[in-house]
C-alpha cells in the first residue's frame, strides 16, 4: 500500500484515469490518501477524511510513509477559514490555500502557512455563517471550493468547517442523520434532501430560518422552501421535489 498527501492548492478527482475523464470530486491542500493503484500517469486513491475513491495526476501529489499516514490521521483536523491565502514553500514560492484546506500536515508537505484557521467542533448555530462564505460560488460539478462547488460538495464543506463529517454525494449525505417528519420541526443548519422521477437523491441544501434554503443550483444561491421542494421566485417555479430533511447534528 501506497500513501501520498495533496501539495498543490486544489487537485482534480476523475472518474476515469484520463485528463478527459469526468472530474467527480476535489483534493483540497493537505488532504491525505491511500494509494489503491499506480498506472503510468494515474492513481487511484482514497481520501482519509470521507473515504471517497477517485483518479488523480501521478504528478499532482507528493508520497508520505505510512507511519505519515496514520499521524495524519490521529491529527484533528486544521481548516483554512479564509477565502484564499497564500502558503509559502520551503524554497520561497507562493501557494494559494482555498477554504477549507487541511492544514495539519504542513509537517508533510514542507509549507508554512500564517492565515485563519480553525480546528474545533462547532455547534450548528454556526452553520449558516460558514454556508454565506460560500454564496454567489458557481455550480462546478465535483468542485469543493469557493471557485466551484456542487450541492454535496457544498454541505459536506459547510459541515467539515464546523468540525462535522459528512460523506461526499448527496446519496450517501442521506443516510445520516435523523429524519424529521414536518418542516416545521427542522433548525437551521439541518439537511434538506430532493430526488427525481426515479426516487433518487439527487440534491441537498442546508436550512435556513423562515423556511427559507441554501443550496448550489447553478451557483450558491438562496431559495424558498416548502413541503413540495425548493421554490424559485425568479423563475416561478418549484425546481426540486423535496424527499426529507434531517437533522444530523
Amino acid at each position: 500500500m501506497n500513501y501520498g498527501i495533496c501539495p498543490l492548492s486544489i487537485v482534480p478527482m476523475r472518474l476515469e484515469p484520463s485528463d478527459a475523464g469526468e472530474m467527480v470530486n476535489q483534493v483540497l491542500y493537505g488532504e491525505h490518501f491511500k494509494v489503491l493503484e499506480i498506472r503510468k500517469k494515474w492513481s487511484r486513491i482514497r481520501l482519509a477524511h470521507d473515504k471517497y475513491e477517485g483518479w488523480i495526476d501521478n504528478k499532482q501529489y507528493k508520497e508520505i510513509t505510512e507511519e505519515d499516514y496514520f499521524a495524519a490521521d490521529e491529527r484533528t483536523p486544521v481548516l483554512a477559514t479564509d477565502l484564499l491565502q497564500m502558503a509559502t514553500s520551503s524554497d520561497n514560492h507562493v501557494l494559494s490555500i482555498p477554504l477549507g484546506a487541511q492544514l495539519a500536515n504542513l509537517d508533510l508537505t514542507g509549507d508554512q502557512y500564517e492565515g485563519n484557521t480553525i480546528s474545533e467542533k462547532r455547534d450548528k448555530s454556526a452553520f449558516v455563517n460558514t454556508a454565506l462564505l460560500y454564496l454567489k460560488s458557481p455550480y462546478l460539478w465535483g468542485g469543493r471550493t469557493p471557485f466551484g462547488i456542487d450541492c454535496s460538495g457544498f454541505t459536506q464543506m459547510v459541515y467539515r468547517l464546523n468540525g462535522h463529517a459528512l460523506f461526499r454525494d448527496a446519496s450517501q449525505q442521506a443516510a445520516q442523520g435523523e429524519p424529521l417528519s414536518f418542516i416545521e420541526e427542522c433548525e437551521p443548519g439541518d439537511l434538506a434532501f430532493f430526488d427525481n422521477e426515479e426516487g433518487r437523491i439527487v440534491h441537498v441544501g442546508i436550512m435556513l430560518q423562515d423556511n427559507h434554503i441554501i443550496h448550489a443550483h447553478g451557483e450558491v444561491r438562496i431559495d424558498r422552501i416548502d413541503h413540495t421542494g425548493i421554490y424559485n421566485a425568479e423563475r416561478r417555479t418549484h425546481t426540486h421535489k423535496l424527499r426529507v430533511i434531517k437533522k444530523v447534528v
